[in-house]
């Protein structure tokens, strides 16, 4: 933190206003960490002193007292823990989720709507912000995919663990027969790129389409094709955003995205040479779930990297999802 401080007093560090920008972020977000954690050293012995008092004073009344503290303390305690984990180059960024319904028809479109309210309630309950760039509703019901922002400091480090195929086990409301069905989503995860020259995009590697928005928004998106698609050759990625108003904005914002899911197959590729010197390599498929969501016949969600699980699906599905988080934070550091 010293060694960012002289840097940021050097009379030329605003010379480069992107690398600047950068290095007081890093420095703040540095400084969050320290306050963090003197103020937790200062609640411990609050609590040492609180404890000293009771057995002074004979006083069982303030038992109470420290045990609310100290439940304090060690929900805190947890979330620094969990923050030091986040060392990651781009753990910082905001993150870009899509989630894709998979096999199970309206069952699947209906789960991914589901996953899509988990998150932005988790999102909620953790301070950060959430934009819809895109959103494509089911044929009866839900959502074929969506595609949101969530913006705020380590936003991309928690929800990198969310990566993968999510499973759902449940009786079907869509199904009168009252059988038990099992449907799919995925999700990928991706950091916002902040640094637009990290990553080159060749004009003749990508067609763009324009197209008219759909959902929210009005009458304005009947009368305009604002909705901007563009489709990357070489990897054959394709993303699009009907979020904002104009063409302009939607084109500038999709090409964020891209960029962005380029950066992301780049880490892929990365962790995937990593995996393979350590002989771990899965075949990526839907076979291959990261977590269940079983309903029925009994409740239970489990996280099958981590072993993590919990019987309380509802409160998963209301965005409780920190424990899973930390486990698999804790796993990919072990």
């Amino acid at each position: 933190m010293a060694e960012l401080e002289e840097l940021s007093a050097d009379p030329d560090f605003w010379n480069d206003m992107q690398k600047s920008q950068k290095t007081l972020q890093q420095l703040k977000a540095l400084k969050n960490k320290v306050e963090h954690y003197e103020g937790l050293v200062t609640k411990y012995e609050d609590i040492l002193t609180l404890i000293e008092m009771g057995i002074e004073e004979e006083d069982e009344s303030i038992y109470e007292e420290v045990k609310e503290m100290n439940d304090s303390f060690l929900e805190e305690y947890e979330q620094l823990h969990v923050a030091t984990m986040l060392d990651g180059e781009y753990d910082r960024n905001n993150a870009i989720v899509t989630l894709h319904a998979g096999t199970g028809g309206t069952e699947a479109c209906d789960w991914t709507n589901m996953l899509f309210r988990m998150y932005t309630k988790w999102a909620a309950k953790a301070g950060f912000e959430v934009e819809v760039l895109d959103m494509l509703d089911g044929d009866e019901a839900g959502l074929k995919s969506v595609t949101i922002q969530v913006n705020g400091e380590n936003a991309y480090g928690y929800l990198k663990s969310e990566k993968g195929i999510h499973r759902l086990v449940r009786v079907s409301p869509f199904d009168s027969s009252g059988r038990r069905h099992t449907s799919f989503a995925s999700c990928d995860v991706m950091p916002e790129i902040e640094n637009d020259n990290e990553i080159e995009v060749k004009a003749d590697d990508i067609r763009i389409d324009t197209y008219r928005a759909s959902g929210a928004g009005g009458q304005h998106v009947n009368k305009t094709s604002s909705a901007i698609r563009i489709t990357h050759f070489p990897t054959g990625v394709v993303v699009q955003c009907q979020d904002e108003r104009s063409q302009f904005a939607n084109k500038e914002r999709a090409f964020k995205m891209l960029k962005s899911k380029l950066l992301a197959l780049k880490i892929e590729e990365q962790m995937q040479k990593l995996a393979e010197i350590r002989g771990d390599v899965k075949e990526i498929g839907w076979g291959s779930q990261i977590r269940s969501y079983v309903f029925m016949p009994y409740t239970m969600v489990k996280d099958h990297r981590t072993g993590e699980e919990t019987g309380n699906v509802g409160a998963v599905m209301d965005g409780d999802i920190d424990n899973f988080i930390s486990a698999y934070l804790a796993w990919i550091h072990s």
